[in-house]
C-alpha cells in the first residue's frame, strides 16, 4: 500500500471517528470567536481614536500588531492552532489498515495451527 492510500484511509477513519465531527464544531466554533473578537478589537480601537483617547496613528500600529499575531497564530513558523489540533487529533487516531491486516494474518496462522493441533488430538 502506498503513502498517499495510507494518509487517505487516516483522512477517512478520523472523519468517521466519533470524535471528530465533536471536536471539529469545536474547533471551528473557536475560529469564529477568534473572528469575531477581532472584528469586536478594531471596533474598540476605533472609539478609542474618535473618543480622543488614543491618536489615530497608534491605533493602525496597535491593529497592526494585533492582525500580525493572528496572522501568526494561525499561520506562522509556529502556527500553535495547527500544532494543537494536530496533537489532540493524534489522541483519537485508531489502528491503521495495515495494523488490522497484520492481526488478521496472525489470526489466521493461530487458528491453521489450533486446527492442526485439533486433528492431531482426535
Amino acid at each position: 500500500m502506498d503513502t498517499n492510500s495510507e494518509v487517505k484511509d487516516d483522512k477517512e477513519k478520523r472523519a468517521t471517528h466519533p470524535f471528530y465531527n465533536v471536536a471539529r464544531r469545536i474547533l471551528l466554533a473557536g475560529i469564529g470567536a477568534i473572528a469575531i473578537s477581532h472584528d469586536e478589537v478594531e471596533e474598540f480601537i476605533d472609539k478609542l481614536v474618535d473618543r480622543g483617547e488614543i491618536a489615530k496613528k497608534d491605533g493602525e500600529t496597535l491593529m497592526k500588531e494585533v492582525r500580525e499575531r493572528r496572522k501568526n497564530y494561525f499561520h506562522g513558523e509556529e502556527a500553535y492552532l495547527h500544532k494543537r489540533m494536530d496533537e489532540f487529533f493524534e489522541q483519537f487516531r485508531g489502528p491503521a489498515k495495515k495494523d488490522f491486516d497484520e492481526l488478521t494474518e496472525k489470526i489466521s496462522v493461530l487458528e491453521k495451527k489450533i486446527d492442526e493441533l485439533t486433528k492431531a488430538k482426535k
